[in-house]
């Protein structure tokens, strides 16, 4: 006998019983979405691999380590996508989204990276993405920063810290690299091997080392606002004044860079101590030189994105409370004559009642067994049908988790006793 089929390392079922979990973060935040006026844009799950080699940078450890990239049928390279960045702004070029106008846009769905697979991090994950194109100022950075904490408390989430930073313009932020660069090879036997290739391709990620033995040598590091041009400085300023005005609590990190190469400005985390090692939950950042580097119109941009499997995680952490759906009626049905009927009468009570949710019973088999899957169910009623009842033209209605006897009513008038006993 073959052995059974087990899904691929890193990447995991979602199964009915976790679903409710996903369901209730991911409405709540898109209907916060809609709300702050940010519409909704679905994109492909693959792309050209050279997209992701352009926007995140060749060097990082996403393209040079954990990328899943293959060659198609007519030779070119495709790439499952890591991120959502590259491929929205791919999309507003291609469709002139970008053209004389501001947008405001979301994506949902999942992301693919060769991790070592850990509690918090596998190789399908989920994000939900957000950016806004067009749009210079520091009032947006603050709206998504300020978005992101009613996300928090409608959710019903706790003790998620945020942390802001400013990376400059890429002429301050080159002239900060080149001084950390310096600094950082004046220790070099002191680095790590993963900071000692960073030394020359990307020597900002080397403050973003979880390396505890290396705390000590990141702190005494040069700090980026010491360099900062006088514009970006402003920005900072300015956005802290507006999430201060907003209550929204933050800490000041100069040593949160980011992992990706288009970054600019600010840059924000949110993070938590309740998920072990995986405390990023929603991070993001500015990248006003990404949309021209594509080969549009200089177009300023800030974006982030959020882990819903982390999310899920804190939401279970945190004992945040939610509806698990169940049936409102569970559909009892005795006789053959009777399933012909059953069937015609719940279709009458879905479209009386939009919000009934009716569990119609299929397969058979004794009013015992039914009974006992009813109860099963969680449904709050018990409607029974049997071959009496249809002769009759009446049903059968049996509450199972509230008050009440049994009782019998007429066809016509089954939809509204539901409505009146569920308060539908």
């Amino acid at each position: 006998m073959a052995e059974p089929l087990k899904a691929v390392r890193g990447m995991h079922d979602i199964l009915p019983d976790a679903t409710p979990a996903w369901q209730f973060v991911e409405q709540t935040i898109t209907a916060i979405l809609q709300r702050y006026g940010y519409q909704e844009i679905r994109l492909p799950v693959l792309e050209k691999t050279e997209l992701f080699e352009r926007s995140i940078g060749e060097e990082t450890d996403i393209v040079s380590k954990e990328m899943y990239t293959f060659t198609d049928r007519s030779g070119e390279s495709l790439t499952l996508r890591p991120e959502g960045t590259a491929g929205g702004v791919r999309a507003g070029l291609e469709h002139g989204l970008f053209h004389n106008t501001s947008r405001r846009l979301w994506y949902m769905g999942p992301m693919f990276r060769h991790e070592r697979p850990q509690k918090g991090r596998t190789r399908q994950f989920h994000q939900i993405g957000v950016e806004a194109f067009g749009l210079a100022g520091a009032d947006v950075d603050a709206e998504l920063i300020i978005m992101c904490a009613r996300f928090w408390r409608e959710l019903g989430l706790d003790g998620l810290q945020l942390e802001i930073n400013t990376l400059g313009t890429p002429e301050s932020r080159q002239q900060y690299r080149r001084v950390l660069t310096d600094y950082f090879r004046d220790h070099k036997d002191k680095l790590d091997e993963d900071s000692r290739r960073r030394l020359d391709s990307n020597p900002l990620r080397i403050l973003d080392s979880k390396n505890k033995e290396l705390r000590g040598l990141i702190e005494a590091a040069p700090v980026m606002t010491d360099y900062l041009d006088t514009e970006s400085l402003d920005h900072f300023t300015r956005l802290k004044e507006l999430i201060d005005a907003a209550g929204v609590a933050y800490r000041f990190n100069p040593r949160l860079v980011r992992g990706l190469d288009y970054y600019n400005r600010t840059v924000f985390e949110w993070l938590t101590d309740k998920l072990g090692a995986q405390g990023a939950v929603c991070a993001g950042g500015r990248y006003d030189g990404l949309v021209e580097y594509f080969g549009g119109k200089p177009t300023p941009a800030i974006g982030f994105a959020m882990g819903l499997e982390r999310l899920i995680g804190l939401l279970e952490a945190s004992e945040a409370s939610y509806d698990t759906p169940q049936p409102h009626v569970y559909f009892v049905v005795a006789g053959e004559t009777a399933v012909d009927a059953a069937m015609r009468l719940a279709e009458e009570c879905r479209d009386r009642l939009p919000a009934l949710r009716l569990l119609m019973h299929c397969g058979g088999g004794s009013l015992k067994s039914q009974f006992k899957k009813a109860d099963k169910s969680g449904a709050d009623i018990a409607v029974i049908l049997g071959d009496e009842e249809v002769r009759r033209r009446v049903a059968a209605i049996k509450p199972l988790r509230m008050d009440g006897e049994q009782i019998e009513v007429d066809w016509a008038a089954l939809p509204g006793t539901l409505e009146q006993m569920l308060r539908l």
